[in-house]
């Protein structure tokens, strides 16, 4: 069962392949009739691989937690080769069948909305095949048993995001970013190498058994980095926690995350939601041994994560795409997911991740029902007044979004609401620094997301006539899937929060996390001042009632904003101008650089002197060669007497010096 939950993502993407390669002689033969036949036929096939991987996590999962049958499915050795001895095997821990349920089930309602969304796409086959691909490699990073097999499903994700985020690749857009994805995460991901290099290094092992077997007995190692010794388990953790900043979008490495919008909008939903982003936040909650053993690398995990969560909350305050607003949301709600793991509150993060999968995914399929109901439209400065003539997209945004802005009863509430408590109850100043700016955070998030509904769904209508005209509700093949993520957004957190950080929570997760017993801020959070506890809930209202004020009650407050407080508006609309400042640092060098060793390394050294060199020496010694065939036969003739002249010049002085 866990097999087919694992695999049957990856059956379905390679008979969808097939399907898509047939589809292009359809194409080409103008077959209109057989070419939509194939698209249905890939549509269900790569659907309903998801849906019986979705059911059989399922199972599994309740096999698992209910029953405690929980175990490594070994399906074959890899490699044997000296020490370095692993399989491909399936992990079945409770963190393993988690992520693999959360993984099968929202991916399963991105697949079945995107047979509507795709339904008028010319390559359908090509893009379900590589959604249920995606799919694939997550599902194989999430349960893997080792180092290198993670690495293999970290890649993937790597690969299928390119592929996804650049599908429609005759726009100069969707390619540009989907390199810019592909290069940020290589940067990432060089770091991660590096750290598994170490982790072997140290531990003589990939194997998780292995590693979190030794881990406490290599807690005070050191390890010669550079010429100096460095506590061996903070450089393994720093430097996996690079790569981990690379999928997971934080800050600084951020740059690609917003830009993966130019892919459609599933994949922004998958990317955002289920898969890819979520990489790093469970291979940290994963490597819970190693990271327990080293204060330096949970402050920095926790320094950036709460960074990341200010930075990107402040510049959605003000983008005016709908897909990129909801894009710095996810980037901020990933902040919210590490610094709870900084501060060793690793279930608080896993609860977070699995509450904002849901909620995430209702937001940008919602989106996605916006986009497609106003003709590609993507600003919402040319949106409003669609709560009438969308109602259903129009509730289900509301679902998704009093979840992130932490409103109770719903999901979000209680996740994110257990990240801030267990930051407050960490007693550190790198504690305390994550709760404020959480805080402040979360503040900021209610403000974005009730701007977001309200330019979107109230007031005037900024659209044109002719996109009005078309604008109607999207198919029940897509708000069929949004149905069941607004459940779990609106259920699941009240449900669950006593099996993820309750009173059942050491049984539900059994060894699968690992936390020091010195470290107690989740315990502390469950006993911290009232007024810590009602804070979230308290600004998450004020930032609902801000975006009211501002965008219904007086709608010419924030233009009067952005002119007042111009540089400001411009700091942030902008980014924090961190795509220019890698401009000018990485890329603009970086060409001038290769433009360098193209024109003077490349064409001058190595052409000029090699093959170009030899090759106009030749001509040159043909061209003076050829000007002495003049075609004059009395040329000729004086040449052959000097040679004959020579010659006997030759024998006489040759013959005299022998006498």
């Amino acid at each position: 069962m866990y097999v087919a939950a694992v695999f049957l993502p990856l059956i379905g993407s390679l008979i969808a392949g097939l399907i898509a390669f047939a589809a292009q002689g359809a194409v080409r033969a103008d077959d209109k009739e057989r070419k939509k036949r194939l698209d249905r036929a890939s549509q269900v096939v790569t659907c309903g691989a998801m849906l019986l991987a979705a059911l059989s996590a399922i199972l599994v999962f309740v096999s698992v937690v209910v029953n405690g049958q929980d175990g490594t499915v070994e399906l074959f050795t890899w490699i044997d080769v000296g020490s370095l001895e692993f399989s491909w095997a399936l992990r079945g821990d409770t963190l393993a069948v988690l992520m693999v349920t959360m993984v099968t089930v929202v991916s399963s309602m991105i697949h079945v909305y995107s047979i509507g969304y795709m339904s008028h796409d010319n390559s359908v086959p090509r893009f379900m095949a590589y959604l249920s691909l995606f799919s694939f490699f997550m599902l194989m990073l999430v349960s893997s048993d080792n180092l290198v097999q993670l690495f293999f499903g970290w890649e993937g994700v790597g690969l299928a995001s390119y592929l996804l985020i650049g599908f429609w690749y005759d726009r100069p857009a969707a390619n540009a970013a989907a390199i810019k994805a592909f290069v940020v995460n290589r940067i990432g991901d060089f770091g991660f190498a590096l750290g598994i290099f170490a982790t072997f290094f140290l531990f003589d092992s990939v194997s998780y058994d292995t590693i979190f077997g030794l881990a406490e007995s290599k807690s005070t190692a050191t390890m010669e980095v550079f010429s100096g010794e460095f506590h061996a388990l903070t450089v393994i953790c720093l430097l996996l926690f690079f790569g981990a900043m690379g999928k997971s979008a934080q800050l600084g490495l951020h740059v690609w995350l917003p830009d993966a919008m130019e892919g459609p909008t599933p994949v922004s939903a998958l990317i955002h939601a289920a898969t890819m982003v979520t990489a790093g936040i469970f291979m940290v909650a994963r490597l819970s041994p190693l990271f327990e053993y080293s204060e330096t690398a949970l402050i920095v995990v926790t320094l950036v994560g709460a960074s990341t969560a200010i930075f990107a909350a402040t510049v959605g305050c003000v983008q005016n795409d709908i897909k990129r607003v909801i894009a710095y949301s996810t980037c901020s709600q990933l902040g919210y997911m590490f610094f709870a793991l900084g501060v060793s509150a690793y279930s608080a993060g896993m609860f977070h991740l699995i509450t904002h999968a849901f909620f995430k995914a209702l937001l940008f399929l919602g989106a996605g029902s916006v986009i497609h109901a106003m003709s590609d439209e993507q600003d919402m400065r040319n949106m409003g007044g669609l709560y009438k003539l969308i109602p259903a997209t129009h509730v289900l945004m509301i679902v998704g979004s009093l979840s992130l802005a932490g409103i109770f009863p719903f999901s979000g509430f209680y996740s994110k609401d257990i990240i801030l408590e267990a930051a407050w109850g960490a007693h550190t100043g790198i504690g305390q620094y994550a709760f404020w700016l959480g805080i402040t955070a979360a503040f900021l998030t209610a403000f974005y997301s009730w701007r977001l509904l309200i330019m979107t769904f109230y007031g005037e209508s900024r659209a044109d006539e002719t996109t009005l005209a078309h604008v109607h509700e999207s198919p029940k093949v897509m708000i069929l899937p949004l149905v069941v993520l607004a459940l779990g957004a609106i259920f699941l957190g009240f449900l669950t929060v006593d099996y993820f950080i309750g009173g059942q929570s050491a049984d539900f997760w059994k060894n699968s996390l690992f936390v020091l017993e010195s470290h107690d801020a989740l315990e502390n959070a469950h006993h911290v001042p009232i007024w810590v506890k009602y804070l979230p809930l308290v600004v998450g209202v004020a930032g609902i009632a801000l975006a009211y004020l501002m965008y219904m009650f007086a709608p010419e407050l924030p233009g009067a904003l952005a002119a007042g407080f111009q540089r400001t508006y411009l700091f942030l609309l902008n980014k924090w101008y961190f795509d220019e400042l890698y401009d000018k640092i990485f890329i603009k060098p970086s060409f001038s650089l290769g433009r360098g060793f193209w024109k003077a390394g490349d064409g001058l050294l190595i052409d000029g002197v090699g093959p170009d060199g030899v090759a106009a020496a030749v001509r040159h010694l043909a061209r003076r060669a050829g000007a002495v065939q003049s075609g004059y036969l009395y040329h000729y003739a004086f040449a052959m007497l000097l040679g004959v002249a020579a010659l006997i010049t030759w024998f006489l002085v040759k013959g005299g010096h022998r006498l």
